[in-house]
Formats: C-alpha cells, sequence, structure tokens
C-alpha cells in the first residue's frame, strides 16, 4: 500500500477548485476601519420563521456596529435546503426592515450589496471548497463513504459500551483509508462527505473569554465532523468560519445554545491557520410558566413569532426598547434620565448583558410601549398608525387618510409636558381611542350621572346648545361653563358647592360630565375642550341635537 499523498488526493477530490485561500484572502482583505470598530453579522437560515431571538440577537448585533463605527451586514445561511422556504429570504429582509435595523452591506431584495459577497452561502460554494481543498493537503480532511447504515451501527456499539458517541478515533474508520481504497469508493460511484481529521484531544481543555459569559473552559473537540455534506454543500460550522473570515466578522454575537459547538469553532479556526472572531453567546429568553421559568417555545408561545408584534399593533421603536431592557441591565435606569432621546444614543455594553436567562413578560412590554408611545409627536403616531391600518383595519385606515390634519390633531391631545397621554398600548387601541370623532363610529358607552333625570339632562344640553358662545381658550371655555351652572341653579365652583351641597343641584364638573356623555358617548376621554376645537361646532351641536331626541 502507498503512503498517502495528500496533494494527490487534494486533486482528486477537487480537480475543479484553482483558487486557493490565498487568493482569496486577495479578494477580500481586510476592512479599513478605524480601531475598536465591529464587523457583526446576523445570518439566520430562510425558514419563513422570523422570531423574538433572531430580533435579539440582531439588536445586540447592530448597536455593536454602529455605535463603535463599524459594520452591521445580512448573510442568509441557506444550505440546508429541508429547511429552506419560498419567500423566507424576503421574509427576513422585510421583517429587519421593519424593525428598523438597518444593514450596511448584504443580502437585500434587490440582491446583493457589499463588496464581501455574495451574502448567500449556496452562491459561496467554491470558496468553502477552496478552503477544504486547503485542509486535505494539510492532512487535516478526509472523504468519508461511510453510509446511515454503518453510522447507525457505529452508535449502537457506542451505547452498549457506554461510550461518547460520535465519529472519532477508532470509530473513525474512514480516516484511515489508503488512495487506493479512495479511489476504488469513488470509480464505484459511492456518495461521500468530507470530514475534518480533528487533531483534538478530550482529555485537553481549551480556555476562551465570552464577551458576555466570561471566562470559559471546555473539553477540546475530538469529534471529525461533517465539513461538506455529499452533495459538496458545507454544513453550518464550517461555512460560517470561512464566510466570518473573509467577511473579516471581528464580533458573533450567537445564542447560548450554540455554546457547545464553540470548541468546535475555534479548532476550525486553528486548523485553517485564522484569527477566530470574539464571541458573545446571549441568555435564552424564557417566560413564567405557572411558578417556573421555561424557554419561550414556538408551539406554545405566539410571542415568540416576530410577526405577532405585527398583527397586534404593537410599536416598533417599543418592541425594541422592552428588549433592550432585557439586554442591558441599565438601559431602564438611561431611559428615565432621557425620555426623548433615541435609543441609539445609549451606551449598549456587553459587559450588562444577563449570563442566565432573560424574563420576557408581555406586561412588562406593554408598559414600556405606553411610555414610547406617549413620547411621540402626533405626526409621528399617525405615520405608524396609518401604516399598520393600511394591512389590518381598512376602515380606520380610510378615516385617518381622508382627513389627515384632524387625524393628527386629534392624536395630539395630551402630548408633550412633564405628564403626557399615556392612552395607547398598540395601534389596536387607536380605533376604540377615537371612534368618538367619526359618526360612523361612534356609539354611546357610558350614561348620565344618576342624580340627573332626562328633564335635567336634557335642560342642560338645550342650554349649552342655544347659549354657548364660542370661546377663545380652555380657560375661558370653563368659566362660561361656570356661569352656565349658575343660571341652572348649580354652584359656580367646586368649591362653592363642597361648602354648601344642599344649596346647589350639583357643580360644574355635573355639567361638564353630561356634554362629555353627549359628545362623545363615554365618562372618560380627552380634555373636552380640545375635543369640541377639533370636531368643529357644527359636528358638536349635531351630536347635542341627536342626545336630546335620543333623550
Amino acid at each position: 500500500m502507498s503512503e498517502m499523498n495528500y496533494n494527490e488526493l487534494a486533486e482528486l477530490l477537487f480537480s475543479e477548485i484553482t483558487l486557493t485561500p490565498e487568493d482569496y484572502e486577495k479578494i477580500y482583505p481586510p476592512r479599513q476601519l478605524k480601531e475598536g470598530a465591529k464587523v457583526t453579522r446576523i445570518a439566520p437560515s430562510p425558514t419563513g420563521f422570523m422570531h423574538l431571538g433572531n430580533l435579539f440577537g440582531a439588536i445586540t448585533d447592530e448597536r455593536l456596529a454602529h455605535q463603535s463605527g463599524g459594520v452591521f451586514y445580512l448573510r442568509i445561511e441557506d444550505t440546508d435546503l429541508k429547511r429552506a422556504v419560498e419567500g423566507g429570504v424576503e421574509t427576513i429582509i422585510r421583517v429587519f426592515n421593519q424593525f428598523g435595523l438597518n444593514f450596511d452591506e448584504g443580502a437585500t431584495l434587490e440582491g446583493d450589496n457589499g463588496d464581501y459577497g455574495p451574502y448567500r452561502q449556496r452562491q459561496r460554494e467554491k470558496i468553502y471548497k477552496a478552503y477544504a481543498k486547503h485542509l486535505v493537503k494539510e492532512g487535516l480532511a478526509y472523504p468519508c463513504f461511510c453510509t446511515e447504515d454503518d453510522l447507525s451501527a457505529m452508535r449502537e456499539k457506542q451505547e452498549a459500551q457506554k461510550l461518547n458517541p460520535g465519529y472519532y478515533g477508532e470509530f473513525a474508520v474512514c480516516r484511515h483509508l489508503t488512495m487506493e481504497q479512495i479511489k476504488a469508493n469513488i470509480e464505484a460511484g459511492k456518495p461521500y462527505v468530507l470530514r475534518l481529521r480533528s487533531p483534538g484531544n478530550p482529555e485537553n481543555r481549551i480556555r476562551h473569554t465570552d464577551l458576555i459569559k466570561g471566562n470559559i473552559e471546555m473539553p477540546e473537540n475530538d469529534q471529525d465532523i461533517v465539513i461538506l455534506k455529499a452533495d459538496g454543500i458545507p454544513t453550518y460550522h464550517f461555512a460560517h468560519v470561512v464566510d466570518d473570515h473573509l467577511m473579516r466578522t471581528n464580533v458573533v454575537v450567537r445564542g447560548e445554545e450554540w455554546l457547545a459547538t464553540l470548541p468546535i469553532h475555534l479548532q476550525l479556526f486553528r486548523v485553517l491557520g485564522l484569527k477566530p472572531p470574539k464571541y458573545a453567546h446571549t441568555a435564552q429568553l424564557m417566560k413564567m410558566d405557572g411558578n417556573s421559568k421555561r424557554k419561550l417555545s414556538k408551539r406554545k408561545d405566539p410571542e415568540l413569532s416576530l410577526d405577532f408584534y405585527d398583527e397586534q399593533g404593537y410599536c416598533v421603536p417599543a418592541v425594541v426598547e422592552y428588549l433592550l431592557t432585557l439586554l442591558n441591565s441599565n438601559f431602564e435606569e438611561w431611559r428615565l434620565a432621557n425620555p426623548t432621546k433615541p435609543y441609539t444614543e445609549f451606551p449598549f455594553n456587553t459587559k450588562k448583558m444577563s449570563v442566565s436567562g432573560s424574563l420576557f413578560d408581555l406586561q412588562k412590554l406593554q408598559d414600556v410601549s405606553k411610555n414610547v408611545i406617549s413620547v411621540m409627536s402626533g405626526e409621528e403616531v399617525y405615520q405608524l398608525v396609518i401604516e399598520w391600518a393600511k394591512k389590518y383595519d381598512e376602515q380606520l385606515y380610510r378615516l385617518f387618510t381622508a382627513d389627515e390634519q384632524k387625524a393628527v390633531a386629534i392624536l395630539s391631545i395630551g402630548r408633550g409636558g412633564k405628564k403626557p397621554r399615556k392612552d395607547l398600548t398598540v395601534w389596536g387601541d387607536v380605533k376604540p381611542y377615537v371612534s368618538f370623532f367619526y359618526d360612523e363610529l361612534f356609539a354611546m358607552q357610558d350614561g348620565y350621572p344618576e342624580k340627573m333625570d332626562k328633564a335635567e339632562v336634557q335642560t342642560v344640553l338645550q342650554t349649552y346648545l342655544d347659549t354657548y358662545t364660542e370661546q377663545p381658550d380652555n380657560s375661558s371655555w370653563f368659566n362660561w361653563i361656570c356661569q352656565m351652572a349658575a343660571s341652572l341653579g348649580y354652584a359656580p365652583s367646586t368649591k362653592e358647592y363642597k361648602a354648601n351641597p344642599d344649596a346647589f343641584k350639583g357643580q360644574p364638573g355635573d355639567i361638564t360630565m353630561v356634554l362629555r356623555v353627549a359628545i362623545c358617548g363615554r365618562h372618560n376621554a380627552p380634555d373636552l375642550f380640545e375635543v369640541m376645537s377639533i370636531m368643529g361646532k357644527e359636528q358638536v351641536d349635531a351630536r347635542l341635537r341627536a342626545a336630546i331626541a335620543a333623550l
């Protein structure tokens, strides 16, 4: 038997590959960025399902990159065709755009944008094969012809002997094939995968400093993992190592469920002679289920899907801000001190990230959402509402866009100042909140004060209708209401009523409550003078006449 000639083996397996890793180093040179600039990526698979974990990591990526003057890019990891769905890439791009994550380069709906592409892994096959060929030449990779039956028999033997499962040591039978055996198998048309010839020993420990978890020690990888599948497409492990190097990624953010694969990835960087990026493993998103915590589940928890937030009408900035409270322990404190600053001014820091599970709470998200919406201008709220209503509420969209000025005025009530109104949690709240302004939505929800009979209510409404004269501001209007109240036997002020309640029918607040119910159909509504100013005299008078007729 001849001694293995690794160059000959590399040519046998990859005769069509002419470029080398050195060539690709020149094609994708180091980026010219300032010191400390971070290059990060989000690299989802096009499965059609975008979940909260994707966004959780992407916010971290985006903040680290843009805060440091670096680059944030989108790569599509589409090597597993069984998981890919039609339109999956479009879904990824649409959702990230919707959540305001601006990529500097990467996959787009129009193609790829940037000098380090292609940004879709299935288009990078020759690149992976060049690095695989290099490993074969170095004696660090070999073809494996084991069938599924062979591998099943191997696993059964390992289970029977209570050994670690996997392809390693004495079980890595294809490690020792001769050139003649390899050639004979290929000529016979036997399919094969390419495996790493792992130099690792599980008795050895690797030491690594994670940006979130801190110092980690793990056993070295001794598994001869598959790096190229039988169709020549790389596994995730191999593809992401090659891509992260050539795209010059220097920080990889991913969920802590990937922590177990870290020894494999660090080993791949080492055998390829490449400097690994820094890793940041984010804590898993948890929720309370009774008295215990559990991972968010695709099957049990609709809030795991990012489409849920769009359909429910959650404000995108609110979702992002809530996730920032989970990502950085000091974000809430910063937000209290800086209520109107954009979240992009917050100094994001991996040292402030949780090392254990982050507890996701929809009620807390709703509280954050109220606060975020409350500091927006009426114009900002209007734009976000019509974007949502165009998809989910045709009637509201039609009413708002028919008179933008009126809609903005409605949404501007109570904004600004130290205590803005917090009536809106999700965009689905807008329609019931504004319904009384629009005749086709108006409905009486609450009754008139119980202490006032129909005749008294009619007197109040008719008197207002017959005698009201336009007032320049809220204060003048309320003074006029107090005068009207006095003319009908009510106290001219709350103070006088409290001093001698038996002397009066009631107080000015009773008059305004009657007007509020007649005009708004409810006890709780924004400032009545502002409401009537927006509605205009014609609509207000029509409401009052209709209310009188209904008594």
